[in-house]
């Protein structure tokens, strides 16, 4: 099959747009959420609130850093092998689709691969009224800061962070795109026993990939042999997705991929910074579903 792969041609110009900006413009607050000007704008936002959502919709969240352009590859290759979907496409954020684009993804034959990062509170009704199948990947809150962090030094169309501390403290403060993470993880507590929410986490899916693509395959009601989800796992690897970064996202392949490991956050965090992050854990997500699904034991300490 051939790849989802994004529009280079539109990214570049984004980013030569972006050395004509201040940075204090890269970035726009909507209902106290931040969201990078440069892919939306908030007629986007009220746009979607009104979105209709189909039954047999896929619908991926994750908060940023915490694997969406690695399950957005998976999906396709799983929709694509069980004979679901034809042309595999690179799905962009609903929050980055302008009203005209939410028409013409309304016109999309199913199966609709869909993504965004937004927390329950945000994402249109429609997909839980409708019960579409979502699948939401998490990441120990350690990693996906020191993730962030890069993320937001390399990527042009982003203000750039002069010191991880400065970059920390806005994290923990929920001053950083999209929002608290730990907000977007409290949430889902809500929807962890649904039928129509799976919860896989980054951690788990670097552990074993092949049995993590499997659940999520009978998760879809997918048929899928075992040979089929061998390949797709050994497709999937970190490793093998960002040496064919350069031909699915050109030049922001380097942007998006960077380490892909688990631990990381050893490298940077201060003892005390370390500290804050066990008190919200504790204070948020200890003694939860969502809480032991972290293994926050095992992977932040």
């Amino acid at each position: 099959m051939s790849l989802p792969k994004i529009n280079v041609k539109e990214v570049d110009e984004m980013l030569e747009k972006a050395k004509n900006m201040k940075p204090e413009d890269l970035l726009f607050k909507y209902k106290g959420i931040l969201y990078p000007s440069l892919h939306s704008q908030p007629e986007n936002i009220d746009a979607i609130e009104s979105f209709e959502a189909r039954e047999d919709d896929l619908l991926l969240v994750a908060y940023p850093k915490c694997g969406y352009n690695w399950m957005i590859q998976v999906l396709n290759k799983l929709a694509f092998s069980a004979g679901k979907l034809k042309n595999p496409k690179y799905i962009p954020y609903l929050e980055f689709t302008n009203p005209e684009k939410l028409k013409l993804l309304s016109t999309l034959p199913s199966t609709r691969i869909l993504g965004t990062h937004m927390n329950t509170n945000n994402i249109p009704v429609s997909f839980f009224e409708k019960k579409s199948k979502i699948l939401v990947v998490l990441r120990n809150p350690k990693d996906t800061a020191v993730s962030y962090f890069h993320f937001y030094n390399k990527n042009p169309a982003l203000p750039a962070f002069d010191s991880w501390d400065k970059f920390f403290s806005q994290y923990m403060s929920g001053e950083v795109m999209w929002g608290s993470y730990f907000d977007h993880a409290v949430l889902w507590e809500k929807y962890i026993d649904s039928e129509n929410v799976k919860i896989v986490t980054y951690e788990d899916l670097k552990a074993n990939l092949t049995e993590e693509i499997k659940e999520i395959a009978k998760y879809f009601n997918y048929t899928l042999s075992d040979e089929q989800i061998q390949t797709i796992a050994e497709e999937s690897t970190f490793d093998a997705m960002k040496e064919k970064s350069q031909e699915t996202y050109g030049s922001f392949g380097k942007v998006i991929f960077r380490k892909g490991g688990v631990g990381d956050w050893k490298n940077h965090f201060s003892d005390e910074q370390s500290k804050e992050v066990d008190a919200r854990f504790e204070q948020c997500l200890a003694g939860t579903k969502i809480g032991a699904k972290l293994k926050y034991e095992v992977h932040c300490k």
